[in-house]
């Protein structure tokens, strides 16, 4: 079909057939290679009491970097609740800990760990595991403006953990 100026009608407007199959066979689609999954690192976030910096590593590594890493979190000696100015700055961030409990280091005795993040500023020992110290203050007992300063501090911390796991090969 030609219109009046000289173009040629239809769909394509006088351009060439594109090569290729007509339909695409979902059966094939199905079929083409898949992305392996990336190998996640299981990660220990320990502080004093599992009360406050290591439960907001743990849910910002959660939030952030559930694609490479495995998650969890304990405390030299664990308090008996997380704090809930804790609560309360990790909610301001739209994360909920709700579901979590303070651990004591047993769970380093039942699970393997590739990395222990230490911010108890005590030495801390988990077989086959890589210590990696941060040093970072407790906010124990302090005003919420300095649980905000610190939740900055860590949530940084945990996104450069991240980018360094996302990187290693």
């Amino acid at each position: 079909m030609v219109s009046g100026d000289g173009r040629q009608g239809g769909i394509r407007g006088g351009r060439p057939r594109l090569l290729g199959p007509r339909k695409i066979d979902p059966a094939a689609a199905s079929q083409a290679p898949k992305k392996a999954a990336p190998f996640k690192k299981r990660v220990l976030f320990v502080c004093l009491g599992n009360s406050c910096r290591s439960q907001m590593a743990e849910a910002f590594a959660r939030a952030y970097g559930s694609d490479v890493i495995e998650a969890r979190s304990a405390g030299i000696s664990p308090s008996t609740i997380i704090q809930p100015l804790t609560k309360q700055v990790l909610a301001e961030r739209n994360l909920k800990v709700d579901d979590q409990f303070p651990k004591g280091m047993e769970i380093s005795r039942e699970e393997p760990f590739d990395v222990v993040v230490n911010m108890s500023g005590f030495p801390v020992a988990v077989p086959g595991a890589r210590i990696v110290a941060w040093p970072v203050r407790d906010p124990i007992g302090e005003e919420d403006t300095v649980y905000r300063t610190v939740a900055g501090q860590i949530e940084e911390l945990v996104m450069r953990l991240i980018l360094e796991l996302r990187s290693a090969p």
